[in-house]
């Protein structure tokens, strides 16, 4: 999927951008959030991953403090979603996310949602005004990111229940879509 809007890592869009009113600033969160609601979530598919064949290591705490492994949800299909919340294509897709979890309810599926380089209290504030209720993954550093490989957000890659990485999504993605509802259950499918 080509012209897809992404969000580049925070440093090199404040570089770009010189100056910087501070009352916009203080704004923007809000902004970004009504901007993105009217924006569509592109409805593309999910490119199939050539990278590393093993999902790379993740262990990371979650607002609660509350440890999560990518190992914890073995035999599972796992959406590992890279993102931020000053990213607006991040904001656009969460609600899909979340209804994507919402349809696939009894099944063995998982959403681990990491959030890059913020802090609890911004990633709280911003998951109870979208309502999600997944994990949400603190990567105060971007250590983790970095071992996967992520250089836009939103980043996504679908692992299968033997913990290989078998799609990957840049850029945001109508996750609750029919096609790709089918390609995690054909990742269930034994």
């Amino acid at each position: 999927m080509r012209n897809v809007p992404r969000c580049r890592t925070g440093a090199a869009v404040v570089k770009r951008c010189g100056v910087i009113d501070t009352s916009l600033m203080k704004r923007l969160p809000g902004l970004l959030l009504l901007a993105s609601l009217s924006c569509p979530v592109p409805a593309g598919g999910l490119d199939p991953w050539q990278g590393f064949e093993d999902a790379p290591p993740l262990s990371l705490r979650d607002i609660a403090d509350k440890v999560h492994t990518l190992g914890d949800h073995r035999g599972r299909v796992v959406l590992v979603n890279f993102w931020a919340s000053w990213c607006a294509p991040c904001i656009v897709e969460m609600p899909a996310m979340q209804r994507l979890l919402d349809a696939m309810t009894g099944k063995p599926f998982s959403i681990l949602a990491v959030n890059v380089g913020e802090s609890p209290g911004k990633v709280w504030n911003f998951a109870s005004r979208l309502g999600i209720r997944f994990p949400l993954l603190l990567d105060p550093d971007g250590d983790t990111a970095a071992g996967w490989q992520v250089d836009v957000y939103p980043s996504s890659f679908l692992i299968d229940p033997q913990g290989r990485i078998r799609y990957a999504a840049h850029g945001p993605r109508d996750w609750d879509a029919p096609g790709i509802i089918q390609t995690i259950e054909e990742l269930l499918a034994p």
